[in-house]
């Protein structure tokens, strides 16, 4: 893909060499060489940027950002779903696919920033445009302020776009309105909005492209996990971040050679995993086996630290596992593996259907023997098989304020109300967790935030119900699985992993024995 933004030349409205088109500065035609006029003072010729000299196509890469923005917007998709399949769909090779997963996920993270910046270029409410038209504004506001793309072919590719997949009229507007845009540099666009705001949570909040509320509440969960506020910006920072995609080789059943053979390099928290050079990750056999995995560092630290922990005397015909809240089946796919390995089983539960088969495909790497599925309500689980199992994974439907880097359209679609909501449930599953699990056994209380409603104070409403229960220590079981013997994660027996500082996502941990 070419980032010149090619035009057509410069029409002057003269002809080397005199003749008709050619007339003093008083009676200097305003028609071009195919007889078109323009409006054109006499000093000014045609510019580059005239409606018959720019592109007319939809660049592929940035077409599919608009894709996936359209999606996101008008099917409440998710970006890291839609992005493999339109990449796949328009053929782009490796560089237009990073530029088209830059493109995608930057202009989605950036949003609430950009959205402010374009309503100081815009002469209506932003509400007011059609979506399509703001969608292509924001990914022509990216280009122009947060890549290395130079401006003329961000406007000349963007507003190519816009004519090809929106229309002329509105192409004619994206383009006077990121001209606008270009007049400052995304630093001083920040100053010229911040100014005279002394408010911590919004200079924040515009800054690094998170709601207020988010803000706010992720400040508090630095310091309710023992972290100290001060880090709120290096947090948001990593949020924005582009994540390093991680591999995990199946215990005993994967490997990480082909991997290593196209650049991946070896983890450093935990073993058994690599951090890829990017690509298209299909093509390695293992990967399409199944043995080789995509999976955060994060999660797979919480599998193998359940794992992990120590029970003392196995039963005579092996462990029996549970994960109660298994899909889409990529801490299943591990659990059943180590399960394999040491002897035990695991029971992958999910609720819905098709999120079933999707824990059924990820768990077919394994043998058979190792793993069964079952669809149904969690909830249900600990009233149906009370006192069953040695170790249950209950990683319990969450916000996800804890993986913002990799949804990064999750940060403006929820609110404080989706965090309430949850509240129920998730200590409805477990109770189930914990009936479910013997005497002298373990639960491992997992979410994928930070948010002290979804994490401790669930953990401490749960157990202060019942005698027959004691928190472990989870930032010990973390650092007995890891490579460094020291996450530095714990925090008063729970435990939690952030981005700016693991370099994974925002994984919290309990872990919960039942008194024998």
């Amino acid at each position: 893909m070419s980032e010149s933004g090619r035009r057509g030349p410069n029409n002057s409205g003269s002809r080397d060499g005199g003749g008709q088109n050619n007339r003093g500065a008083r009676g200097e035609s305003k028609r071009n060489a195919q007889g078109r006029e323009r409006n054109r003072g006499p000093q000014r010729g045609f510019t580059n940027n005239a409606p018959s000299q720019r592109t007319r196509r939809a660049d592929p890469a940035r077409l599919v950002a608009f894709e996936v923005l359209r999606a996101v917007a008008s099917e409440d998709a998710y970006a890291n779903l839609v992005l493999p399949a339109r990449i796949r769909e328009h053929r782009l090779d490796r560089r237009d696919a990073g530029f088209a997963t830059e493109l995608s996920y930057g202009a989605l993270r950036g949003q609430g920033t950009y959205d402010a910046i374009l309503a100081r270029c815009v002469d209506r409410p932003l509400e007011q445009l059609d979506p399509a038209i703001l969608d292509a504004l924001r990914i022509g506001a990216h280009q122009l302020l947060s890549m290395r793309v130079p401006a003329h072919a961000a406007l000349d590719q963007t507003v190519g776009l816009a004519r090809a997949v929106i229309g002329a009229g509105p192409s004619a507007l994206i383009n006077a309105v990121l001209r606008k845009v270009t007049a400052h540099s995304m630093g001083e666009w920040l100053e010229i909005l911040l100014d005279d705001e002394s408010d911590e949570t919004k200079i924040a909040a515009l800054r690094h492209a998170h709601p207020e509320w988010i803000v706010r509440a992720l400040r508090q969960s630095l310091v309710n996990h023992g972290r100290p506020k001060t880090e709120i910006d290096a947090l948001l920072e990593a949020d924005n971040a582009a994540p390093v995609v991680n591999l995990v080789a199946l215990p005993g059943l994967g490997d990480l050679d082909e991997a290593f053979d196209h650049g991946a390099t070896a983890g450093e928290l935990v073993e058994d995993s690599a951090l890829s050079a990017g690509g298209d990750l299909g093509r390695f056999e293992s990967v399409r086996r199944g043995t080789t995995r995509v999976q955060d560092v994060g999660s797979q630290l919480v599998a193998r630290a359940l794992a992990g922990v120590e029970l003392g005397e196995s039963p005579a015909q092996g462990e029996r596992w549970l994960d109660l809240c298994a899909g889409p089946g990529g801490k299943a796919a591990l659990l059943a593996a180590l399960a394999y390995r040491d002897g035990a089983t695991l029971l992958a539960n999910e609720p819905a259907p098709h999120r079933a088969k999707l824990v059924q495909q990820a768990l077919s790497a394994v043998p058979s023997e190792a793993w069964t599925v079952r669809t149904g309500d969690g909830r249900e689980v600990g009233a149906e098989q009370p006192e069953t199992f040695d170790r249950v994974l209950v990683d319990v439907p969450c916000s996800g304020l804890g993986a913002l880097r990799r949804r990064p359209e999750s940060r403006w679609r929820r609110s404080p109300k989706d965090i309430g909501d949850l509240g129920p449930l998730q200590r409805d599953l477990l109770k189930s967790a914990l009936d479910a699990v013997k005497p002298g056994g373990v639960v491992a209380y997992v979410t994928c935030s930070p948010h002290p409603a979804e994490t401790t104070a669930v953990v401490t409403d749960v157990l202060a119900k019942r005698e027959d229960l004691e928190l472990l220590d989870a930032g010990q079981a973390l650092d007995d699985v890891s490579l460094t013997g020291s996450l530095g994660a714990g925090h008063e027996l729970t435990a939690q992993l952030w981005p700016h500082v693991h370099q994974t996502d925002a994984m919290f941990m309990a872990i919960i024995r039942k008194k024998p």
